[in-house]
């Protein structure tokens, strides 16, 4: 009988998939004292929509190709339950002129709630790093046009995600807030706008900075996994983006507002105040009216060369829903591209 039961347990055990640890799969989490990396090469095509602020500057129906975006995650177990985590994201996109930082998080992530039958339950924080470059540009009679990807602000996520692994299946949901701190970095050439008169004589600087509202953001979305065998496995996932309206509080850069200039009223030059002017631009750009959601399907798949080491191809078709005021409404937005998983 001890004879039986030991060949049973044997034979469990030697039937028993012995998978390595999966970076795809979405509750993967490092073990104490192990690091991982996750580097992303991905190669975007877009279409731009028809909002009023890509007609205005002659844009809407346009073709965006290639636009390429780099991706780097890196994580480290601080113990089995507590991970420390960034996020790097890079764009380039030669045909608008508009390249840098379209991401950036440091922050922690806790597994707070984990059960013997595959149910998982994280929480994570991280500092949001828009405010590492400024948000630089320039406003022209046809509205503004991103030299870069940062929206110059500080600001921090805060999520929850739950899941369950069913022997080769995990499943796992997310939540997540981003919160902004809205400031004055940004560098914004007005060299060409309706302020270029003033500029021309001076008492205008050709480039300035504004106090930019705070916004609340947030995203949700689903994650699937697969593993087929000890080698292969794939992913699809859903996400939802909402990204805010921007707003100007005031201008930043100082100047002298009690000059008189000269401003056309009803045909007639008149002499009025530069504060008078400047407050009828800040009041347009009170509510710029660019938000826009994102709803993104993605698909990966995924092979294991190495217990350490992990290649995975992946696509991304992004459908949005973008205000009047945006510049990041498409009609076709696709990517798709490799990316190469190590675990130390």
């Amino acid at each position: 009988m001890k004879k039986t039961l030991k060949a049973a347990v044997a034979l469990s055990v030697l039937a028993a998939p012995a998978y390595a640890a999966n970076l795809e799969n979405p509750l993967y989490m490092p073990k104490q004292g192990a690091m991982y990396s996750k580097t992303s090469v991905g190669l975007m095509y877009k279409i731009a929509d028809d909002t009023t602020a890509m007609v205005n500057k002659g844009h809407d129906g346009a073709t965006e190709f290639p636009i390429w975006r780099l991706h780097e995650d890196l994580g480290y177990g601080i113990t089995d339950r507590l991970e420390a985590y960034a996020k790097v994201g890079y764009t380039h996109d030669d045909d608008i002129d508009r390249k840098g930082m379209h991401q950036g998080r440091v922050g922690l992530k806790y597994r707070a709630f984990e059960t013997t039958d595959g149910f998982a339950w994280d929480v994570y924080a991280d500092a949001h790093l828009g405010g590492v470059s400024p948000m630089s540009g320039s406003y022209g009679l046809n509205g503004f046009d991103y030299d870069n990807y940062s929206n110059g602000r500080w600001g921090f996520h805060a999520g929850t995600q739950v899941g369950k692994t069913w022997s080769k299946f995990t499943s796992a949901m997310f939540f997540e807030v981003l919160q902004t701190f809205g400031n004055d970095n940004n560098e914004i050439d007005i060299s060409k706008s309706q302020l270029a008169p003033y500029v021309a004589m001076g008492v205008l600087p050709d480039e300035i900075s504004v106090d930019l509202k705070s916004t609340t953001e947030f995203n949700a979305g689903l994650k699937t996994f697969y593993q087929i065998d000890d080698r292969w496995s794939v992913g699809a996932g859903f996400t939802f983006k909402h990204h805010e309206d921007n707003g100007v509080e005031g201008l930043a850069t100082s100047i002298d507002g009690d000059r008189l200039v000269p401003y056309a009223v009803g045909g007639a030059m008149v002499n009025v105040p530069l504060n008078t002017i400047v407050s009828a631009l800040e009041t347009q750009l009170e509510d710029m009216n660019d938000g826009f959601d994102e709803y993104i399907i993605s698909l990966s798949g995924s092979y294991q060369l190495t217990d350490a080491t992990q290649v995975s191809l992946y696509g991304e078709y992004t459908f949005d829903d973008a205000h009047n005021g945006s510049q990041n409404g498409t009609d076709v937005k696709a990517e798709l591209g490799v990316r190469v998983n190590v675990q130390f």
